[in-house]
């Protein structure tokens, strides 16, 4: 996964770098302003890298957290930001309570809650 990530962000670095270098010869007119195509397209293809490099993935992962976090129910073994282990006990719409192994019961917040054990 990180090798393919690697591999996109370097072949989008090649293709922004020949985009950029296409338009350094000597040009033939005198400039007459405005934006030059090259940049427009230089920094498209950098926007496209960061999407598909950064914004996207990161969505994906939120959303798989809060559908995690959604479907906790009793029994679920449980880990949470803190770094507590521990087996739901019980749930309502904001928090969830969970049995560590001392026996005591913890209230925590839905969303502290990182990851579902096997």
């Amino acid at each position: 996964m990180l090798k393919n990530r690697v591999l996109l962000l370097g072949l989008g670095l090649i293709v922004a770098t020949l985009v950029a270098l296409s338009g350094c010869g000597a040009p033939s007119q005198t400039p007459t302003g405005g934006l030059d195509l090259t940049f427009i397209i230089t920094m498209a293809v950098i926007f496209a890298v960061f999407y598909f490099l950064v914004m996207r993935p990161q969505r994906r992962r939120q959303k798989e957290q809060q559908r995690m976090q959604q479907e906790l129910k009793k029994g679920d073994k449980v880990i949470t930001a803190g770094g507590i282990y521990g087996v739901v006990d019980s749930t309502s719409e904001d928090t969830v309570v969970i049995k560590v192994e001392s026996g005591a019961l913890l209230r925590v917040v839905r969303a502290s809650v990182v990851s579902v054990r096997e």
